[in-house]
C-alpha cells in the first residue's frame, strides 16, 4: 500500500480498505484488525453533496484538524465521552474527508485485544466481538486521542497492509448503505456510504441516526 491511494476521496478509497490489515504496535505488543466495515465522510473542499455528518463539514477547529492534514496519517476522536474512534485522512492536505474503521476481525494479539476491552463489569468479549463497532476497534488496537491523533499511517506504530499486498484479492461481496447511527438527511438513503464484507459476523448492526428514519424509505 502506498500513500498515492489515500490522495483520492473517501468516498473512493473506503471500499478499497475493506480487507485491509492494521495493526497498531505498542509496548504490550502488537494488534491486528481485518477491516470489515468502513464508513466514508467528506468535509470542505472535498467533492459531493454537503455532508452535514462530517466533523468537518464547515471549518477547520482544534479537534477536526487531523482531517484537514496530509493524506494517510490517522484522525481519531472522542464519541460520546466513552471511548475514541479512528479514521484515515483521505485527499490532498488542506481537503478534508477520511474514512472511519467502522469494525475488524482481530487476526493477531486477540489476548492483548481481549484484555483492553475487558472491565470489572462484564464477561470477555466473543472473538466476533472484539472489534465490532468503532469505539471497540479503537479500543482492541490501544488507540487513543493524544497518542495517535495525526500519526503518520506508514511509520510506527502503524502498520497497514491490503489485501493484493499478501497475494490475496479483496474478499466479496461488499455491501453498502446508510452510515450508522448519523442524524437526519446524511443517515439516510441519499448517502450509502457506508461498505461491510457481507456475511462477517464482526460488521456491526445497523441503527439509524435521530431524525435519519425519513430518509431511508
Amino acid at each position: 500500500m502506498t500513500r498515492e491511494l489515500f490522495r483520492s476521496p473517501a468516498l473512493e478509497v473506503a471500499p478499497m480498505l475493506l480487507g485491509a490489515r492494521l495493526t497498531v504496535h505498542s509496548p504490550e505488543g502488537p494488534v491486528t484488525v481485518r477491516v470489515t466495515e468502513v464508513e466514508a465522510y467528506h468535509g470542505v473542499g472535498a467533492p459531493g453533496p454537503y455532508d452535514a455528518g462530517s466533523h468537518a463539514r464547515d471549518r477547520r477547529t482544534e479537534r477536526n484538524a487531523s482531517m484537514f492534514g496530509p493524506p494517510g496519517h490517522a484522525y481519531v476522536y472522542f464519541s460520546y465521552g466513552m471511548h475514541f474512534a479512528l479514521n484515515l485522512v483521505c485527499s490532498p492536505e488542506g481537503i478534508a474527508s477520511g474514512v472511519l474503521l467502522r469494525a475488524g476481525e482481530v487476526v493477531d494479539g486477540a489476548e492483548l485485544a481481549r484484555s483492553r476491552r475487558l472491565t470489572r463489569r462484564s464477561a470477555p468479549p466473543a472473538d466476533h466481538l472484539l472489534a465490532r463497532g468503532p469505539g471497540n476497534l479503537a479500543g482492541a488496537l490501544g488507540i487513543r486521542r493524544e497518542e495517535h491523533d495525526g500519526r503518520d499511517l506508514f511509520a510506527a506504530p502503524f502498520e497497514l497492509r491490503l489485501p493484493a499486498s499478501d497475494g490475496v484479492a479483496t474478499p466479496a461481496p461488499i455491501a453498502r448503505g446508510p452510515r450508522v447511527g448519523v442524524a437526519g438527511e446524511a443517515g439516510g438513503r441519499a448517502f450509502p456510504w457506508r461498505f461491510w464484507l457481507a456475511g462477517e459476523p464482526s460488521v456491526s448492526a445497523f441503527r439509524p441516526g435521530r431524525g435519519a428514519r425519513e430518509h431511508l424509505g
